[in-house]
């Protein structure tokens, strides 16, 4: 039923050809790559995408100090369109056709000048980031983050806000199941509310391991999915419970994270799926 991915973000520090030969062997039908455009030859992905037989779901943009959308000196807001427009072009030249945005960056817990000034600049940001976008056949998806994390969008209700007010055909928003654990009264009828403009999806369990070895029940979330007609992969961003993830990895930890954890999101998954449509039938 459901189209598989995984995020690469966690392979920290590997050539690509072995992540995506690792994804490919566990049965995945894409892979996330980092929006980092300087770290890829694209040709070099498209052919090794093509030889193993997956594709390039999508695009894990990073929004940090520098690449903020809501940031009050123009400058910055500047820098930040134009790492969407770069991300973007790389997305086009892997034929990927979706890439994630996020309004403002990734560990800025409090608004540094008025707020609604704030979501003003993200909303133009995201809006010329798409019309960008939308020449190369690439769609934009806005993410939400947890409370830790960002203080601009902690819901899809907020994402759904944010994307009417851009109001783009090629722009939608994104749930993940770690982020919704944490600020969704719940998640399964936070993906049916979404259904208009729900067109990517993480999935992490509650500690951000692999599904299963935590407590999100994954099945109502699967139902949702089902019930709203979902076309876009789900997606596994899974990193080692720290403050510093990549700190862990760079000291050699987190090795579960490789091909341990790979296999068992998938299978898990799809065991769920499975006793899920056999139930439906």
């Amino acid at each position: 039923m459901f189209k598989y991915s995984f995020d690469s973000l966690v392979y920290f520090g590997e050539d690509v050809e072995k992540s995506i030969e690792r994804v490919a062997k566990f049965g995945y039908d894409a892979i996330e790559l980092v929006g980092e455009p300087d770290a890829y030859d694209t040709k070099r992905v498209r052919n090794l995408v093509s030889d193993y037989g997956i594709t390039v779901g999508s695009i894990c943009s990073i929004y940090n100090a520098e690449r903020d959308l809501a940031h009050p000196d123009p400058n910055k807001r500047r820098q930040a369109i134009d790492y969407v427009k770069r991300v973007a072009d790389m997305s086009a030249e892997v034929e990927c056709p979706v890439m994630i945005v996020a309004p403002t960056a990734n560990g800025k817990t409090a608004s540094l000048t008025d707020f609604d000034d704030e979501v003003k600049w993200a909303i133009e940001g995201i809006r010329e980031g798409a019309e960008y976008a939308a020449k190369l056949n690439v769609n934009l998806c806005i993410e939400a983050w947890n409370r830790y994390e960002t203080y601009m969008l902690n819901r899809l209700d907020q994402a759904m806000d944010m994307w009417k007010e851009v109001n783009l055909p090629n722009v939608g928003i994104m749930g993940d199941t770690f982020h919704m654990n944490i600020e969704e009264e719940n998640i399964a009828e936070a993906i049916r509310q979404s259904a208009d403009a729900l067109i990517h999806i993480h999935f992490a369990d509650s500690n951000r391991k692999a599904p299963g070895l935590g407590h999100i029940d994954f099945v109502p979330a699967l139902q949702a999915l089902k019930d709203i007609d979902y076309k876009g992969h789900v997606t596994f961003e899974i990193l080692p419970a720290a403050a510093d993830p990549f700190g862990v990895m760079r000291k050699g930890g987190g090795q579960e994270f490789f091909d341990d954890y790979t296999k068992k999101s998938i299978d898990y998954l799809k065991s769920l799926e499975k006793s899920l449509f056999a139930q439906t039938k």
